[in-house]
């Protein structure tokens, strides 16, 4: 610039001839700042700092240019000049003490409720909600694993009809389970199984649950899909945790749902991993890896095909009760069929005429039946343009469409109630085909 001292021009000379003196360049930016150049002064500073980042005095006198409190006195000596000029003037005098920091206002905490909203369907949350156990493994007493049922309303009284099912209950499971003054006197355990069979859709996990109302207890449903397991062992650890739940539960219900799958005839059974859970399923009825036994849990199965189950499974203390659950009978099917139609637009329906027709029906038929109906008068309606009411004859006509899903199943159930009823366990079988004449 054409209005800058000899010196000045100098020292700019010689800072560009050796950049990397840090003290010449600090003592050309006090020069700078003592004619109130500040930004220049700024901007020399800067480069002071990035040939010497922690050095103090670079630091001070930019603060001093930015017009900021310096955090320490100057620290650099004053360096001679190279070239031979008349001393520069001096420099305003250093106030007396140095101005105290200014304390860094705290930085903000850092939201995490924010960060876990924004980022909640990326990652899982950071906290378990239920604590894990020092090995890993859920904690004692954690039941979140298996969904337990809390005791429900349904009873037997809600079942329609099958008088002759519920009176077979009342008398072999019921009656000893809710008489403590008599099991105690007969020395009846708190504890017992029982295997429902028969054509499917006729109402046994229903029935399962209405026991487990009765009986005031949760209910456990096992699958199996619940049981089976890739790894070696898991599918047998899968089942005793279902069991131990239960056990912390009791009062309960263990409804084995598709018996056959969970405890097939280990003679007919090549895979190693299903015969290990059939043992491991022994094991647990029988309550001998717990220790203090299945006092409590009630073990109902159901089946479509018992003549498939292992036989070790109806050994006595286990499931050891049998009760043939069959199609509804006329009143359950009444009772069905309203239950059914309840909610649609009926226009005077003849339900005894339905019950006659649809003999051998099971309750998903009789389900199916009124829902064929309902679509006929549906596509009437959307036809013509005007709701047209369902009405007997659409049922009768749904009846005739539909043929019974029991009939193969009591064409298969025939063969062995004929030829395979060993020990009588299909007698009752055998007396209903006999008084339906289907033998």
């Amino acid at each position: 610039m054409a209005d800058e001292s000899p010196l000045i021009r100098s020292l700019r000379t010689a800072v560009a001839a050796a950049p990397g003196d840090v003290p010449l360049r600090l003592h050309f930016a006090e020069l700078l700042l003592s004619e109130g150049r500040n930004e220049e002064a700024v901007a020399e500073a800067a480069v002071a700092l990035q040939h010497a980042p922690g050095d103090a005095a670079a630091r001070a006198l930019m603060m001093r240019a930015m017009g900021m409190p310096p955090v320490a006195p100057p620290m650099a000596p004053p360096v001679t000049p190279t070239v031979a000029e008349k001393p520069a003037a001096p420099a305003a005098p250093a106030p007396e003490a140095p101005a105290p920091e200014a304390p860094e206002a705290p930085a903000p905490a850092f939201d995490w409720a924010a960060a876990e909203q924004q980022v909640q369907d990326l990652v899982g949350p950071r906290f378990l909600e239920d604590p894990q156990a020092a090995d890993g493994e859920g904690a004692a007493g954690d039941a979140a694993a298996w969904d337990v049922d809390a005791p429900g309303a349904v009873r037997l009284a809600d079942v329609g009809g099958m008088e002759e099912v519920k009176d077979r209950l009342e008398a072999a499971f019921l009656a000893p389970m809710r008489n403590p003054e008599l099991r105690r006197l007969y020395g009846k355990s708190l504890r017992g199984g029982l295997l429902l069979y028969g054509p499917p859709g006729c109402g046994k996990t229903f029935i399962a649950r209405a026991v487990a109302g009765e009986l005031g207890a949760n209910f456990l449903t096992v699958s199996l899909s619940d049981v089976l397991d890739m790894w070696i062992g898991a599918s047998e650890k899968n089942i005793h945790d279902i069991f131990e739940t239960a056990r912390r539960q009791a009062p309960c219900v263990v409804f084995l749902d598709e018996l056959d799958a969970l405890g097939a005839k280990r003679s007919r059974t090549h895979h190693s991993g299903l015969r290990n859970v059939v043992n491991q399923l022994l094991t647990e009825l029988d309550g001998i890896a717990s220790g203090a036994g299945n006092e409590g849990v009630f073990v109902l199965a159901a089946t479509n095909v018992p003549w498939d189950v292992d036989i070790a499974l109806r050994r006595p203390g286990r499931l050891d009760r049998t009760l043939l659950v069959l199609p509804p009978d006329a009143a359950a099917r009444e009772a069905i069929l309203r239950y059914h139609l309840r909610e649609r637009p009926i226009e005077a329906i003849d339900l005894g005429k339905l019950v006659k027709v649809t003999e051998d029906f099971s309750g998903a038929d009789l389900a199916h039946l009124c829902e064929t109906a309902a679509e006929a008068a549906l596509l009437d309606s959307a036809r013509s343009g005007a709701v047209r009411l369902i009405t007997t004859k659409d049922l009768l006509g749904a009846a005739k469409q539909i043929k019974p899903s029991t009939e193969p199943w009591f064409a298969a159930a025939r063969n062995v109630a004929m030829f395979a009823n060993e020990g009588g366990l299909y007698d009752d079988l055998l007396a209903y085909l006999k008084r339906k004449r289907k033998l």
